[in-house]
């Protein structure tokens, strides 16, 4: 990792550490869950299990269609590349698996299809070619590609949602989903999935991230002109406030985007949300929910914390990969600035004893949620990944 130059040998300490508390606790917590797909913690402690076969219009989006389910996939597989043992792999197959349920459901799918099956079938298959996943991986792209509106040039979020109207909907999360759209094209040789991948990412540049660097979570556009009609808050504090996971899927999405297209506007872009983000969080590291949240009371989200210190981490190695003086000293910036949310997560937000089965603590889902404080199993994976990358163990998932 070439912003590893920035890390100090109290660092280096700390990383190792922390990397090994990381393996021991995920050794007991794999074997425990190897036959679920966790979302969050129950109150006993214990992953809850959301491979079960609900259909979707039955309960919306909890069953094996719910749009974290890749995530313990690819957090099984980070520590299959970091360790070497086999168990991470099997476990891993087990979820995959699964998954196939989901494309005979088909009506539980939509935009987040890359987040479910980039970190199972795509990693599946860089790390042991397995065809089968291929396959998989090459139908989700179908479905996500299916998903484009020619008209205003984005892929639509989510299917139908109670009491609205979701047909020319487009949200900051897409910037993710989208590499599953590099991936097969780059698989296949095929250019028209980069083509919309693209298309998708220009949108996104130009109609949501606003003038400061913050970035709007959902855009409605009309999906037969094009036009853009309006932002709505979705899971921030407000309309018009700045919600840090949202944040933190632009900086690492557009980050993502640049490795895959070297588009310079990409990773121009990702500064531009990047010093939004490391100039409003707070200096212990501690992110809350929305930047323009009030003060009480002080919700914090330990996931958005997690994707963005990891984005951060992407940011600064491609900047390094420019080499001019001005991109190493922006590298150098945002390197602490996710060493800093990381030891905050590490050091006070974390659980290494055998009480719960996550190791990630006060993550909220939205602000205006029930579901405040929890834990959730992307947390875990974008936290490791993290750790991962700065031991100079990780696996570029996306």
């Amino acid at each position: 990792m070439k912003a590893d130059r920035f890390l100090t040998g109290s660092d280096r300490e700390w990383i190792s550490r922390t990397t090994e508390q990381i393996f021991a606790k995920m050794e007991w917590v794999s074997e425990k869950n190897r036959d679920k797909i966790p979302y969050t913690t129950l109150e006993d402690g214990s992953w809850d299990d959301r491979s079960d076969q609900t259909p979707w219009g039955e309960d919306w989006g909890m069953g094996r269609s719910w749009w974290t389910n890749g995530f313990w996939g690819g957090l099984m597989w980070q520590l299959y590349h970091a360790t070497g043992q086999e168990r991470y792999r099997e476990i891993a197959g087990i979820s995959e698996e699964k998954l196939d349920d989901c494309f005979l459901q088909y009506y539980g799918l939509h935009h987040d299809v890359g987040f479910m099956w980039m970190p199972t079938s795509v990693a599946d298959y860089r790390l042991t070619g397995n065809a089968d996943s291929k396959r998989r991986a090459l139908l989700a792209a179908q479905l996500l590609a299916g998903r484009f509106n020619p008209a205003g040039r984005f892929i639509r979020a989510w299917n139908e949602i109670p009491d609205a109207d979701a047909t020319g909907w487009a949200i900051i999360d897409c910037m993710f989903n989208i590499s599953l759209l590099y991936w097969a094209s780059e698989e296949t040789g095929d250019p028209r999935y980069r083509e919309i991948a693209q298309a998708h990412a220009d949108t996104v540049m130009n109609s949501f991230i606003r003038p400061d660097g913050s970035s709007c979570h959902i855009v409605e556009f009309d999906p037969f002109t094009g036009r853009r009609v309006c932002s709505h808050a979705g899971q921030g504090y407000s309309h018009g406030g700045a919600w840090t996971r949202g944040q933190a899927w632009a900086i690492y999405g557009f980050a993502i985007s640049w490795r895959h297209t070297g588009k310079q506007s990409y990773l121009d872009t990702a500064q531009k949300v990047a010093d939004f983000f490391v100039g409003h969080m707070p200096e212990s590291g501690i992110i809350p929910v929305d930047f323009c949240q009030p003060e009480v009371p002080a919700l914090e989200d330990s996931c958005g914390a997690a994707a963005a210190a990891s984005g951060l981490i992407e940011l600064a190695e491609c900047l390094m990969k420019n080499g001019d003086e001005q991109d190493q000293a922006s590298a150098e910036k945002y390197m602490q600035a996710a060493l800093c949310i990381l030891h905050a997560i590490a050091d006070t937000r974390a659980c290494w004893d055998r009480s719960c089965d996550a190791i990630v603590l006060n993550c909220t889902a939205a602000y205006h949620s029930d579901d405040r404080h929890i834990t959730m199993v992307y947390a875990d994976y974008f936290f490791v990944e993290a750790m991962l990358k700065l031991a100079d163990k990780g696996f570029f998932m996306w």
